[in-house]
């Protein structure tokens, strides 16, 4: 080979490396950035571990959370879970959602995603008392604050923002039609706490020893010329709360703050700024603690809420709007690139969801003058580790209506706490906004879907088979979530070199042809799945016709996933799926 050539050909290799480190998303190559490497010895903030593993096999990196590196870009974020699924994973926790690769080996199936259908009855909550009536706007409407089921009187509760920038609370127990029961906080009314708030987050905390704290909000605060923090109050009762006993870090306006069951850590969702691309581009800030005094104790100042700024102390730039975000349908606006307003989480099954309400513009200020609405429209987003978000579907979850007198008319936010499950459904709640006569008057309305309902694999127009990736799991009873259209399913066990385990055969399945959310698939002579617990094994589902949305094993014949249930419902104790049930007493008609 000639000089000439051997240069040639190291150009080639050398540009094909950097490509490859280039293409690659920053937090997903922390661990081998010598810049990363470098801070985390000089930083005893960032925390280092031997690669703790999670519930479902997924080593978390030494360095956690994961730091960006450099500035903020507009990418979509790799996720190293589906890059490098682990070798055999646990699904001992929850129904197994299949809204990713992550359990597949290999499918002929078509992955479809679905959204949830606004409720006719919408919006169910309005702003129709004179304490929710302020100067300039009638309000009802969740603004984050929460919806939860409440084991303590088996009811559900909402907490809301009123017209005059106080919380209020309503309850119900159907989900569907709300009261509003007079308090003795204000006499004559159903406001709980006058303290001003922006935004809030309240979430039921099932696992407080303190029952006088059993009930957490956190309010968005304003302090004057200092910007934002989030004030933590408690209660025993929901209604009756505490002087604030936590405060954050220097935050903004719309933060909200969540809890991961499944690494049993507070996480503040922090509005920040990139400013590289702007002097207020709305991204996501991320910090955790054991504790909430842990998570909220942060310092930040004002001019440190940039693109990949991070120190002792500081939150990490987590996650913002990226390319594939859709722009302003209004030509007028096409120009404005959107932006991440708010970020809800919380646990269902055995996944982390995000709701990202995305702001497409346009400014408040062309918003007055041209007696309209920014736009801001509910995304969902799916994360198994709790930090790295899928987002492969960016269709509005929940969407504004095309009619801007409609009670969703313009900016539609989530509520905390994310979902609540009431039999075979899952309702989403959120606030929507429109003008009546000049007048701002914000509400609240219900979404609904098929439990599991997120994403579905299904058949186009032969039959289909998909085989997961290597499991384990220590129950004896396989059940799953399927629509058999106007077909039917089997299911094989086969072993780790993937040879069918007899009696386990699709010739010896039982086919399951019903539409069911929650079906036990059986074999002849009624084999279970016992003798198999704790070994390495792959199933193979075969399904001629429709859909299926997720699989799970459970201990017995109720069904029970032991997974987290988001903000709970009838039949869920403390938000968890242990009995089977997921549905009681008070549950409405669909």
């Amino acid at each position: 080979m000639t000089r000439q050539r051997f240069r040639l050909l190291m150009i080639i290799v050398m540009g094909s490396v950097l490509a490859n480190l280039l293409a690659r998303d920053p937090i997903a190559w922390a661990d081998e950035n010598p810049k990363v490497k470098k801070a985390t010895a000089a930083n005893p903030a960032l925390k280092k571990s031997k690669r703790p593993m999670l519930y479902n096999g997924i080593e978390l990196p030494s360095v956690w959370p994961p730091q960006h590196v450099g500035r903020w870009d507009d990418r979509p974020m790799s996720i190293p879970y589906l890059q490098a699924p682990p070798k055999v994973i646990p699904i001992d926790v929850g129904r197994q959602l299949l809204i990713d690769d992550f359990l597949i080996e290999n499918t002929t199936l078509t992955r479809k995603f679905h959204r949830p259908s606004y409720h006719a009855a919408n919006p169910v909550l309005r702003p129709d008392r004179p304490w929710e009536i302020g100067d300039k706007s009638r309000s009802a409407m969740v603004y984050s604050d929460g919806v939860w089921y409440d084991t303590t009187d088996r009811t559900m509760k909402m907490w809301y923002r009123d017209g005059k920038g106080s919380t209020c609370l309503a309850v119900s127990t159907d989900g569907i039609r709300w009261q509003k029961p007079l308090r003795d906080v204000v006499p004559g009314t159903n406001v709980v706490n006058q303290a001003p708030r922006d935004a809030s987050t309240v979430w039921i905390d099932h696992g407080t020893p303190d029952p006088n704290e059993r009930y957490k909000m956190f309010r968005a605060h304003w302090q004057t010329k200092k910007g934002f923090n989030i004030r933590m109050h408690t209660s025993s009762d929901g209604v009756h709360w505490s002087k604030e006993t936590v405060k954050s870090g220097l935050s903004w306006d719309r933060t909200s703050v969540f809890y991961n069951p499944f690494r049993q850590v507070w996480i503040y969702s922090v509005r920040g700024h990139d400013k590289t691309r702007g002097k207020t581009h709305r991204v996501r800030l991320y910090h955790e603690g054991g504790t909430l005094r842990k998570a909220a104790a942060w310092n930040l100042s004002s001019d440190a809420i940039a693109s990949g700024r991070w120190a002792t102390g500081e939150p990490v730039v987590w996650v913002g709007a990226d390319r594939l975000d859709p722009h302003h349908p209004d030509p007028r606006f096409k120009h404005i690139v959107p932006q991440l307003y708010n970020l809800d989480v919380f646990a269902y099954e055995s996944l982390m969801i995000g709701l990202f309400t995305i702001w497409q513009g346009p400014d408040n200020e062309t918003c007055k003058k041209l007696g309209i609405h920014k736009r801001n429209e509910v995304f969902v987003g799916y994360s198994r580790d709790g930090f790295h978000w899928h987002r492969p579907d960016r269709k509005p979850f929940l969407p504004v209506s095309d009619r801007s007198d409609a009670w969703n008319g313009g900016n539609v936010q989530s509520a905390g706490g994310g979902l609540l499950v009431i039999g075979d459904r899952l309702h989403f709640y959120c606030s929507g906004r429109t003008k009546v006569e000049g007048q701002n008057v914000s509400s609240t309305g219900l979404a609904t879907m098929r439990r599991d309902g997120f994403a579905s694999m299904d058949t186009q127009d032969i039959p289909g088979q998909l085989t997961t990736r290597p499991i384990r799991f220590q129950g004896s009873r396989l059940f799953v979530n399927a629509h058999p259209g106007q077909g039917e399913l089997r299911v094989e066990v086969l072993d780790e070199m993937n040879k069918v385990i007899e009696p386990f055969s699709r010739n010896n399945a039982i086919p399951m042809r019903a539409d069911s959310t929650r079906a036990e698939l059986r074999w002849k002579g009624n084999a279970d799945l016992k003798g198999l617990a704790g070994k390495t094994i792959r199933f193979r589902f075969h399904l001629t016709d429709g859909s299926l949305y997720a699989f799970w094993v459970s201990t017995d014949g109720s069904g029970a996933s032991n997974g987290h249930m988001a903000a709970g419902g009838p039949g869920l104790p403390n938000s968890r799926d242990i009995l089977g049930k997921g549905s009681g007493a008070n549950v409405p008609p669909k």
